[in-house]
């Protein structure tokens, strides 16, 4: 065994990305102990509560802290304390406990807060006080921790720019797809005369760009393409309101489709998408749905980006990148796509031994190198 590993805090349990973080812990071999409080249980959306659900919210988070903390100073002992999504107040609670037991702490920040808020989703204004507040608080989590892991080298570069902290106190680990529930059977052809289906799913964020897909159904109202988007969120709003100055037939809207469903979802699809937001965080991300659809074997059409190019390199079947915020590259791909529709072969670099090589790397680094400071 290569050593023992605590999972702590609050951790978001209805996320994928950790949920993947725990097996791959425990398929590369670590010891493994949870001290989870359950907060966002049902929430798919944070922006999306309510003042009153975000008081109820913190109301469990901070009754929550006194027993987390009873908890791990009672734990037996351990190589490294790991903090999963969303943990950004979990660390610093758990800084000087971690110290007092001589425990490096590996935060998987996964996103800024900051980047999210203030720059993608323009939530807050930069002078706002509000966005200097988050942005102290990622400053000091991200001082708390000996190792902070994000979901790609592109993300990880902004911690390094926007908090000053070093690359070696930075690591990525693809987000990728729980992959034996999105394993499907061999697509069957559809015959010539039924339309290409064309799936989105996702929640309605800008990163997203869904305005681009609707306007992309606007300039293929013609063709044989039938668009299903899955989803709602911040730009929900927009939508509507542009689907309500022109109606577009061919266009499905379902609002939710549970999690386990979403397999069934793809297999109907032709062709999937990604996403095609023009946002500074748009260009450092690469999406659940896009590792989603890939493990699925489906072909896939998405932004191009910094990101999207750690993972995907130019003539890889079954992919096609297009510039960001550009209905009509979106519609000339999904016409060049439909002849071939080839399956991508990308899984492999996102298998399950593959995240669990990622995790270990980290996990050990954190251990050779010792302590934050």
């Amino acid at each position: 065994m290569k050593g023992r590993v605590i999972l702590w805090g609050t951790y978001d349990l209805g996320k994928p990305r950790t949920r993947i973080l725990r097996d791959a812990l425990r398929r590369a071999g670590f010891g493994l102990d949870e001290i989870h409080a359950s907060i966002w249980e049902g929430v798919a959306d944070k922006s999306q509560l309510s003042l009153l659900g975000w008081a109820g919210r913190a109301l469990r988070w901070l009754a929550a802290y006194p027993w987390l903390i009873w908890r791990y100073l009672r734990a037996p002992a351990h190589d490294v304390v790991l903090v999963p999504y969303m943990g950004h107040l979990d660390v610093m609670i758990l800084w000087p406990f971690a110290k007092l037991r001589g425990a490096p702490i590996v935060w998987d920040a996964f996103l800024s807060l900051h980047d999210t808020v203030v720059s993608d989703r323009q939530m807050v204004g930069r002078r706002n006080p509000l966005a200097w507040l988050v942005y102290g608080w990622e400053w000091l989590a991200s001082r708390a921790a000996s190792r902070v892991v994000l979901d790609t080298d592109a993300h990880a570069a902004l911690f390094q720019e926007l908090y000053g902290i070093s690359a070696e106190r930075t690591a990525s680990v693809f987000v990728g797809a729980e992959n034996e529930q999105f394993a499907l059977p061999p697509a069957t052809s559809r015959g010539p005369d039924q339309p290409l289906q064309v799936l989105f799913y996702g929640q309605f964020i800008p990163l997203h760009g869904v305005e681009t897909i609707v306007e992309a159904a606007a300039l293929a109202r013609d063709l044989p393409i039938a668009w299903h988007l899955v989803g709602e969120g911040q730009d929900a709003a927009k939508i509507r309101a542009r689907l309500a100055i022109e109606a577009l037939p061919k266009l499905r809207w379902t609002q939710w489709v549970a999690y386990e469903d979403l397999t069934k979802e793809i297999a109907n699809a032709d062709i999937c998408l990604g996403i095609f937001g023009t946002s500074g965080k748009a260009a450092r991300v690469i999406p659940n749905k896009v590792f989603q659809v890939l493990a699925a074997g489906k072909p896939l059409i998405t932004r191009d980006s910094p990101a999207i190019r750690e993972l995907v390199d130019d003539g890889d079947a079954g992919v096609t990148l297009v510039p960001p915020g550009d209905p009509a590259a979106l519609v000339n791909a999904l016409q060049a796509m439909a002849n071939s529709r080839e399956a991508p072969q990308i899984a492999a670099k996102f298998s399950a031994d593959e995240l669990a090589r990622g995790w270990a790397e980290v996990v050990e680094s954190a251990q050779l190198g010792g302590e934050s400071t």
